[in-house]
């Protein structure tokens, strides 16, 4: 049996919108030639891709089935223009990111300067979603590369360590723990939390930590950015946890204090995910090369995440990761190979 890729992305835009009429929009075709086309697949098939209803259209098993077909046929379709152009134009190409919030804000951007000045012909896309939704895009092949927080939710992926971020607290100017150096995180608690939507790797890791001391977040407004957060605080409607990079650029426009929040899991790894296939397209192996670089075989021993002990105040105090250079970066995580441990390497 054949199939002609504008019906089949035809069935993608009618199954993502719902609707034929917008399906048809989205593919510009004519409604009456869309409808022809799914009729005629549907026929050929000898089964509904969908369930007609009063305010649009619902996927039928078989219809998800052919979904999930057409978007891997798209991803396999997408690297392979990818080499095509790369064969014959050199090294161009593009290049698709999810990414989560705190990863845009505190690391990513120096890197992909970094990466888009050395190639100059890769067009980058980055896209901001929850680390759920990030894993979900590379998996289906909506995206090349991801960059999220763990727990990985997609057996699909293949995983490379890329930085290690740290956890802050930002707190009005004249708050009761604005003088203080460090707070554990119980000590919130006590207070409304200005914090991100659901689904975002941060609130839901505070929500985790407070069921966990039997306590629930007083959370009195949720945004979906880090600026919003800043400013909320700044104007006393509560406290707030984010990234420790991002609360120190904003305690230098808000008036705002950031604190170092004083628990393990403070420091946090990010993860970049490629989806699992024997050869990657060059521009993504380039660029996981880039941010993730291979090590060498034989290096002295290095401290991993697993030997390198809890946070001190030596680690986060007010000294050192809460007034650092003016312009911080999250650190590269130490990598450690088998059998044979592996040193910390640095992007140049």
């Amino acid at each position: 049996m054949r199939f002609d890729l504008t019906t089949l992305n035809l069935v993608l835009a009618i199954a993502e919108t719902r609707s034929i009429t917008r399906g048809a929009e989205r593919e510009h075709l004519a409604l009456a030639a869309a409808s022809k086309r799914l009729s005629d697949l549907e026929t050929r098939l000898g089964v509904a891709l969908f369930e007609r209803r009063a305010r649009g259209v619902d996927l039928t098993e078989a219809g998800r089935a052919l979904v999930r077909h057409i978007r891997a046929l798209n991803a396999s379709l997408h690297a392979l223009e990818s080499e095509v152009v790369e064969f014959s134009r050199g090294i161009k190409g593009h290049l698709r990111i999810a990414a989560n919030a705190s990863a845009i804000a505190e690391c990513l951007p120096a890197d992909l300067a970094a990466f888009s000045q050395a190639h100059a012909g890769i067009r980058i896309s980055l896209e901001d979603l929850t680390s759920a939704e990030v894993q979900a895009a590379v998996a289906e092949g909506r995206a090349d590369v991801g960059i999220f927080v763990p727990p990985q939710h997609e057996s699909r992926l293949s995983c490379h360590p890329y930085r290690q971020g740290e956890l802050a607290v930002l707190v009005p100017r004249g708050h009761v723990l604005a003088k203080r150096a460090r707070v554990r995180f119980d000590a919130l608690l006590d207070f409304d939390i200005v914090g991100l939507h659901l689904g975002a790797a941060v609130h839901e890791q505070m929500r985790e930590r407070a069921q966990a001391l039997g306590r629930t977040l007083n959370v009195r407004v949720q945004v979906r950015g880090f600026d919003a957060i800043a400013q909320l605080v700044e104007a006393g409607l509560g406290v707030a946890v984010l990234p420790a990079v991002v609360a120190q650029r904003f305690a230098r426009i808000f008036a705002v204090v950031p604190l170092g929040l004083d628990e393990p899991w403070a420091r946090r790894d990010y993860l970049l995910a490629v989806r699992t296939q024997e050869v990657l397209p060059t521009v993504v192996q380039r660029f996981v090369d880039a941010l993730c670089p291979p090590l060498p075989a034989d290096p002295p021993a290095a401290v991993t995440l697993s030997t390198a002990g809890p946070l001190t105040d030596r680690d986060t105090g007010p000294t050192a990761d809460l007034h650092p250079d003016p312009r911080p970066t999250a650190q590269p995580v130490a990598r450690q190979s088998r059998p044979r441990p592996r040193p910390t390497r640095t992007l140049p």
